[in-house]
Parts: structure tokens; C-alpha cells; sequence
């Protein structure tokens, strides 16, 4: 069965992995932590600081089975919270990421925030007990 999670959720992965390999190749550091590849620094820093479209950015950010953060630091703090959404994409697989923008989209229709309100980031923060590290918070 878990074959067919990795499987299912590889095209999630396999851009994660491409980020992954930027970010190694920009100085940044991979490991495998609990059958998940966690990659950070780098190149992937840069992203996540100034180009996800919250205020201060993205402490960590999951694509597939592969999670990306700022530094050491912010993954072990938000690794909770990714986890959840692992395990979001082992269930959506590759309808993951359109789903995720549909969510954002429709908490935004509602006047809600793309980003709170969004029913993925609910799931994850209720498992969690917080929202992903902003740069402001950190």
C-alpha cells in the first residue's frame, strides 16, 4: 500500500524533488526524515521568502513526498504541520495541487483569506495546532 501512495502522489514529488535538487545545488542540504525527503537553504530559501504569496513568505512548503524549508529550523518546527499535507497528497495525488488552488480560490470567492481559510490549511493547522512560520513570526 505504500508503494501506491508514493506512486500515486509522484508527480506532486517529482517537482518537489526537482526543487530538492535546486536547492542542493545552490548550497542548500537534503535528508530523508521518516520516509519523506526534507530539503533546505539554497535557492528554495529564496522561494520560499519571497515568492509564496503570504506576508514574509513560506516557512516550509510540501510538494508530494518531499518538504522544503527555509533552514533546519523551520522544517523541524512546521514538521507537524507538513506531514499533513504528505499525507493530503498521498490521498489527491496528482489532483493535489488544483485542488489546493480551487480551495484557495473559494475561501477567497467567500470573502475568507486564500490562505486560512483554505480547507487544506484548516486540516493541517487543527493536526498541527499552528499555522505555517512567516518570516514575521520567526
Amino acid at each position: 500500500m505504500r508503494g501506491a501512495r508514493y506512486a500515486w502522489s509522484l508527480p506532486n514529488t517529482a517537482l518537489g524533488a526537482v526543487l530538492a535538487a535546486a536547492a542542493m545545488a545552490s548550497g542548500g542540504k537534503v535528508a530523508i526524515v521518516a520516509g519523506v525527503l526534507e530539503a533546505h537553504g539554497g535557492v528554495v530559501a529564496f522561494i520560499l521568502r519571497r515568492m509564496v504569496p503570504l506576508h514574509g513568505g513560506a516557512s516550509a512548503m510540501t510538494l508530494g513526498h518531499v518538504v522544503l524549508g527555509r533552514d533546519g529550523v523551520c522544517l523541524d518546527r512546521t514538521r507537524t504541520h507538513e506531514r499533513v499535507h504528505v499525507r493530503q497528497c498521498e490521498r489527491w495525488g496528482p489532483l493535489f495541487l488544483p485542488a489546493y488552488l480551487a480551495a484557495s480560490l473559494i475561501a477567497a470567492l467567500g470573502r475568507g483569506h486564500y490562505y486560512r481559510d483554505n480547507w487544506f490549511e484548516k486540516e493541517a493547522v487543527a493536526a498541527a495546532g499552528s499555522s505555517i512560520v512567516t518570516s514575521s513570526r520567526t
